[in-house]
C-alpha cells in the first residue's frame, strides 16, 4: 500500500510540475536543508567550545 501510495504521488507530482519547476523545487529544499545544517553544525562547534572552557 505505501509503494502504491508514493507512485500515485510521484505520478501527479509529474503531471502537474513541468521538468524546470520540478528541479527548481528540489534545489530550493535543498537550499533550506543546507542552510539548516550549517547552522547546526555551527552551534555544535559553538556549543562544544563553550562546554569545554568551564
Amino acid at each position: 500500500m505505501k509503494k502504491f501510495t508514493f507512485l500515485t504521488l510521484a505520478v501527479f507530482a509529474l503531471m502537474s510540475l513541468t521538468s524546470c519547476e520540478a528541479i527548481g523545487t528540489i534545489f530550493k529544499a535543498g537550499m533550506w536543508w543546507a542552510f539548516f545544517l550549517v547552522a547546526l553544525v555551527i552551534g555544535l562547534i559553538v556549543w562544544l567550545f563553550s562546554r569545554g572552557k568551564n
